[in-house]
Order: C-alpha cells, then structure tokens, then sequence
C-alpha cells in the first residue's frame, strides 16, 4: 500500500516554514508600524497590505511557469530566501531612524523598501510549494499538503513567540521590531540552509515522472483534448477547476482579512491588545497545527470536497461566535480561535490538492500559479474592503465580514466534481516512497 515519506516531506517544508515565518512577522507587524510609526489611516493601510497581493498576482503564477520550464526549483528557493532575509533587515532599521527624527527614512522611503522585499518574496513562493507536489504521489497530495502545512505553521508560530520575547519599547511607547526581524531572517536561511543540504531535487522529480504520478491513464483528471490545436481540459474538468479556485477566492477574502487587521482590532478594542491578538493568532495556529495530519488522512478516506465542506463551515461558525463575544477581551476568544485553526487547516491542505489533481507532468508550477493568482486576488481586495469598512463604519465589522465570506465560499465547492482524491493503486512500484532517502 502506498504510503507517504514523512521524512523528505519534512524537509521539502522547511522551504514553507521560512516563507510562513516571514508572512507572520508580515501580517502583524507591518500594520502596526503603518499606523504608529507613520500614522496612516485604516483605509490607506488596507492598500498598503495589499501591496503584496497586487505583486503576487503577476510574480507568482510567472515564476511558477518559469520554473516549471527550467525543471527545478532549488534556484528560485535559495536566492529568493537569501535575498528576502537581508532586505527584511531594513523595515525595523527605517521606522526606528524615522521615530528618531530621521526624515529621510519617511513613509516613501519605507514602502520603497517594503515593495522591494515584496518582489523578492513572489519569486520564489510558487517554486517553493511546487517542490512537495513535484516529489509526492498524487493520491498522497493532501496528506503532503498537511505535511507542508504543519511545518508553515510551525514557522509561523515561532514568529508569533518571538513577538512576545522579542518586542522592546522605549520610554515613549515606541515599540523596536529589531530583534524579532532578525530572528525571523535567520531563522529562513537555516531553514533553507537544511533543504538545500538534504534534498535531491532532480532525482527525485525523475523518480516521480517515472511512474506518471501514481495515477494510470484511466485516473488522470489532467488529461487534455486537442481544441482548435490547443490542448485544453475537458469542459467538465475545467468547470470543477473554476468552482474549486471561487471556492480559495472566497475562503481567503474571509480568512485573510481577519487574520491581517485582528492585531489592529485587538489593540482597538482591549488594553494589552498585542499581547492578546498574539495569544489569540498563536491559539489559532496551534489548533492549525494540531489538526493538519489527522485532516490529511481523513481526506484520503472521506474526501478531500467533505474536508474542505466541514472546514469552511467550522469557520463560519468561528467566526460568528468571535463576532459576539470579542468586544471586550475574553478566554472565549481561544475558543473561537481553535475553530478558525481547525477551518484553516481543513481548506488549506485540500484545496491545493485539488488544483494538483488536475494538473499533469511538466506543468504542476504553472497550476500552482492558478492557486496563488486567485488567492492573491482576494488577498488583494480584502484588506482595502474590510480596511474601508473599519474606517467608516467601526471596527466591529471585521468579523460579520470574515463570516460571510466564508459562508459564500461553501457554494462554489459544492458544485466542483472533479480534484478529489483516487483510490490509490495497489501492488506497484509506488511502495518504494515509503522508504527513506
């Protein structure tokens, strides 16, 4: 019976640990220095976050193609990384000059900066997911996806704990993110460092081609018919490709703006507000973590449609019951939180699978391309949306906002037919994958 190698998985996510240990120190950092440091509004702010997004959406699905035709990942991986870890010095460094008195380190200078380092880091995030489906069955794909998951996870966790640690302010109230910005950037070169030394790319991918993926002929949902010259995939298949990427679109217009703002809603809405959003995200994460392997092999019985189902109506749910009881700081918000990490865990790991699914030999980064084009998309809009909201009609809107969304993203998935897992083939040459490197 085929079987998932844990070990190269594992390390294959480091490559996602170092990526989701900067997106952390992203998301909850950056607002805060927008707004306190340069004293932006809520609504400007909001496209600021969305600088990320807009870039993404061009950089993303062309370096995915790009290294899907040089036919490996590695180089992408590693200068990216190298390049991100020194450029994030400079953020800290600038609002530090700037709260000083140093005009010369204002807000354009800052968000040159920022823009920068945003560049750098959609080079290389395509490649580096691609890696874990070019190396993985494709009935094992949710399960590696867990895998990948839990280690992003973990990266972000360890930035949710150095944000506790490693956070000083002055006399004034300042707060100076340097050390934790630095933390975090070693952190991605040691991460990258283990991968480069550990994993064979080329062999491994060659190993995989070999044997079609683990799918006959017969279970290949990436098959195409010749139209008009061009390959294309059959109406049906691409009808369930549009329903499964509506279905990210939506999850991550509700997901996403919650999770970037909650660090403002929290220092709003509470006293010790950062301390709290933290624990909050880390509980979140957590619940997320908890939850990636054990939704990974109920995917592979059940179905990856159910998983997704169950996980988005968990956040619905979540998000609803946050809605009502985090006007003033309560430990019911952990509550709603494990909810959230659970509904995280449950889309993300099996969506991603099924856009894989549909994919076929030589063109898995371009189909992660897809991916990352409709959730950079809805991460594109919702953080200027939701920021709006919260300037003109208060901040209490952030999590109905979430609910929604989320609640709208059950339609589509509903409708897809085609991405879920196969029954995986007995008896063949696939058994050699649970062997260790």
């Amino acid at each position: 019976m085929m079987k998932l190698n844990y070990k190269r998985t594992i390390l294959v996510g480091f490559a996602f640990f170092s990526i989701c240990a900067f997106w952390q120190v992203y998301d909850t950092i950056i607002p805060l220095i927008l707004r306190d440091t340069y004293h932006m509004l809520d609504g400007p702010a909001g496209v600021v976050m969305a600088l990320d997004n807009v870039l993404a959406l061009f950089l993303l699905p062309i370096f995915g193609a790009l290294s899907d035709k040089k036919g490996a990942r590695m180089p992408f991986i590693v200068r990216g990384t190298v390049c991100a870890a020194v450029l994030m010095m400079l953020l800290p460094l600038m609002a530090n000059a700037f709260d000083a008195g140093n005009t010369l380190f204002g807000a354009v200078a800052f968000l040159a900066a920022l823009a920068v380092l945003l560049v750098v880091m959609g080079t290389y995030r395509s490649p580096a997911v691609a890696l874990m489906a070019d190396v993985t069955p494709k009935p094992l794909r949710s399960q590696g996806n867990a895998v990948i998951n839990l280690m992003g996870a973990l990266g972000g966790l360890y930035t949710l704990v150095m944000i506790k640690v490693a956070v000083r302010s002055d006399a004034n109230g300042h707060a100076d993110y340097f050390l934790l910005f630095l933390s975090v950037a070693v952190l991605m070169l040691a991460a990258i460092a283990v991968l480069v030394l550990t994993i064979r790319e080329r062999k491994l991918v060659q190993a995989m081609k070999d044997i079609n993926y683990g799918v006959s002929a017969a279970e290949d949902q990436g098959k195409t018919t010749e139209v008009d010259g061009k390959e294309q995939l059959p109406a049906p298949v691409k009808r369930s490709l549009v329903c499964v990427l509506a279905c990210i679109v939506f999850w991550f217009m509700g997901y996403n703006a919650v999770i970037t703002a909650f660090s403002k809603y929290a220092t709003h809405m509470w006293s010790g507000g950062l301390s709290h959003a933290s624990t909050c995200l880390m509980v979140g994460t957590v619940a997320a973590v908890i939850s990636y392997l054990p939704v990974g092999m109920i995917s592979a019985r059940f179905g990856r449609k159910r998983s997704i189902q169950a996980g988005l109506l968990s956040g619905v749910a979540s998000f609803v019951f946050l809605a009502f009881v985090s006007r003033d700081f309560s430990p019911l918000l952990y509550l709603g939180f494990a909810g959230v990490g659970f509904a995280q865990a449950a889309v993300t790991v099996n969506t991603f699978p099924m856009v894989w699914e549909i994919s076929r030999v030589g063109n898995i980064g371009k189909y992660t391309g897809y991916y990352y084009t409709c959730s950079m998309a809805a991460q594109t809009i919702t953080p200027i949306l939701s920021g709006y909201l919260l300037q003109w009609f208060g901040y209490h809107t952030l999590l109905p906002y979430g609910a929604i969304m989320v609640a709208i993203a059950l339609i589509p998935i509903t409708m897809a037919k085609h991405g879920d897992v196969k029954p995986a083939p007995k008896g063949n040459k696939l058994e050699m994958f649970d062997t260790d490197d």
